[in-house]
């Protein structure tokens, strides 16, 4: 369903993003790559091309909306028209709320809310008078649920699902073919937790159960493919997460004021990299993978179950129907 068409994908050097870009190669799909990181964002389309897709590189910095506005026109020149567009690029600060200085929080919000903003707005300039194309957002279970030493990650993932829901209406009103979803993800086991900025005194780790990048890359993937459904979730730990959100959330505030802080670290020293104001993969290439490959999940029977919502919904209900038939005829 990809093959041939044009895909940008932003935070394309790395982690999810470096997932998803391979994988789109897989399918043949002409890929346009935006992030920081040259080195990074060279290997990755080096990647796509192996897999028998095409790659372009397009450096840009998806909080400035002008950068990210020239990245677009130049996907259309070089590429041809944008088909999906799908928003990965995030940034974060790995501390208390009160240790994050100001500029650190906005630039964080810039890139990880506004980048959202900026990446959606470019698509839909072109993609609306078209009246086709398809926008992904990828999300977190954060976006339902903030934890402690991400104050400004968990809101900008908040924003980004108010932001994402304003939009989806917006194009229900009018009537628009443009389709947009979301992908809201579970601890992944990216370079995220190399090159954060942190002032932990221990190194930051994913919040266990860890999932491999290509889970979420495949869970992206599909939703590209698959738009019509608002969201997705991937992994127990997200469907957990989101519920539990909506039915006990002062006992999960209580669980997370206990256990939130050292699940998030381990017992090693942080790298002493930061991603925020430059890019760390610049001049090294970090891949996929982040250094938690020992103990990540490369599946997820969530993923599966999420998007064969209404198949595993039929065979709930033609079980229920057989065990109410079975016991009929035994009165």
């Amino acid at each position: 369903m990809l093959s041939g068409k044009v895909v940008v994908v932003t935070g394309a050097s790395g982690g999810v993003g470096r997932a998803v870009v391979r994988m789109l190669g897989e399918k043949g799909a002409k890929v346009a790559l935006i992030a920081r990181g040259e080195t990074g964002l060279a290997t990755a389309a080096t990647e796509v091309g192996g897999e028998g897709g095409t790659a372009k590189v397009f450096p840009a910095d998806v909080a400035d909306h002008e950068q990210v506005d020239a990245a677009a026109d130049s996907v259309e020149k070089e590429l041809g028209p944008i088909d999906v567009w799908i928003n990965v690029a995030f940034s974060s600060v790995f501390a208390p709320f009160t240790e994050i200085d100001p500029a650190e929080y906005e630039r964080t919000t810039r890139v990880t809310y506004l980048g959202y903003v900026w990446g959606t707005r470019a698509a839909l300039l072109r993609m609306r008078p078209r009246n086709r194309g398809v926008i992904v957002q990828t999300g977190s279970a954060l976006a339902y649920r903030g934890i402690p030493l991400q104050a400004a990650y968990c809101g900008a993932k908040h924003a980004m699902k108010g932001f994402t829901e304003s939009v989806r209406t917006e194009l229900l009103n009018a009537g628009s073919d443009v389709k947009i979803t979301m992908v809201q993800l579970p601890a992944v086991n990216t370079p995220q937790f190399d090159w954060v900025l942190s002032r932990l005194r221990r190194h930051p780790q994913p919040v266990p159960p860890i999932f491999q990048p290509e889970v979420a890359a495949q869970a992206i993937v599909y939703a590209a493919e698959h738009p019509s459904r608002r969201e997705y979730w991937v992994g127990g730990s997200t469907a957990a997460t989101i519920i539990g959100e909506k039915f006990v959330p002062g006992l999960i505030d209580r669980y997370l004021g206990k256990t939130g802080v050292d699940s998030q670290q381990t017992d090693d020293k942080p790298t002493g990299v930061a991603n925020l104001w430059e890019p760390a993969d610049e001049h090294r290439d970090y891949g996929a993978h982040g250094s938690f490959d020992e103990r990540a999940k490369d599946r997820s029977v969530q993923v599966w179950l999420s998007q064969h919502r209404n198949l595993v919904a039929a065979g709930v209900g033609g079980a229920a129907a057989a065990a109410i038939a079975v016991l009929a005829g035994r009165r």
